[in-house]
């Protein structure tokens, strides 16, 4: 990762694009202070109201995760604990704050999370492997947004889903970003769902930000060559032209 710059703004949706492999989780676990085993911070700040990250001790760091900056994961499987119902841990995530709530209060809150993700109520008595992909990736926005973040991260939303299902989880998304006025960072490959979602665009190769614009901008008058090619890569409506994979621009 290499001089990666950008802001995301109070009430905004901002896309971080680019084909696999260009970073883009990278930077996103970064924001969060979390690197794979033998990733290091050499340099850089991360600001958050005012505050940088990098300096934070483990302790006030891990009492940012989750409660002022979330993160929704690819995998929902992955991410949910297989051995235990989903009622439990989203009431789990109250307690690990130290969110002062009675037994009762956290249950009439997760009640109002599953309506506020358009779960019914008995989802909280499944098992992660008894709901569908749609119904697990809700469960994870749920979980999200249980502390009212200031910054919700998005890693790949809806990338194993299918299109009507990812088309509903994406106007939840925006519905719910519009009421509680979050940040959230977007990463995802696909230039169609930036088009559906974001506002402002990061296009991300090789661990560096190659261009940064609004999403109007961006789709009708790229700079970069790559953002072209993923651009060309968007599927659309009578299309008559070739697809194509990007290719592996020289810097």
């Amino acid at each position: 990762m290499n001089g990666i710059n950008f802001t995301v703004k109070e009430n905004e949706i901002l896309a971080l694009v680019g084909s696999s492999g260009s970073g883009k989780t990278i930077t996103a676990f970064s924001l969060l202070k979390l690197l794979p085993k033998g990733g290091v911070f050499t340099n850089g700040k991360i600001f958050f109201q005012g505050k940088d990250i990098l300096k934070l001790n483990e302790r006030d760091v891990r009492a940012l995760r989750g409660k002022d900056i979330s993160m929704v994961f690819q995998e929902p499987l992955s991410a949910l604990n297989p051995l235990m119902r989903i009622g439990e841990q989203i009431s789990e995530i109250f307690t690990a704050h130290s969110i002062r709530l009675s037994k009762t209060e956290i249950s009439l809150r997760v009640k109002e999370l599953f309506f506020l993700v358009k779960l019914p109520e008995r989802t909280g008595d499944s098992y992660p492997h008894e709901l569908s992909g749609g119904m697990r990736q809700r469960v994870l926005i749920a979980m999200a947004i249980a502390l009212s973040p200031k910054l919700l991260i998005l890693d790949e939303p809806v990338t194993s889903l299918d299109v009507t299902i990812q088309k509903h989880i994406l106007d939840l998304i925006k519905e719910i970003q519009i009421k509680n006025r979050m940040a959230v960072l977007f990463i995802t490959h696909d230039f169609s769902l930036v088009n559906m979602l974001a506002e402002r665009v990061c296009v991300m190769r090789d661990g560096e930000i190659v261009e940064t614009a609004s999403k109007k901008e961006i789709l009708n008058n790229p700079c970069h060559e790559y953002t072209k090619a993923l651009i060309e890569c968007m599927p659309r409506l009578g299309a008559t032209s070739n697809r194509f994979a990007v290719p592996n621009f020289s810097r």
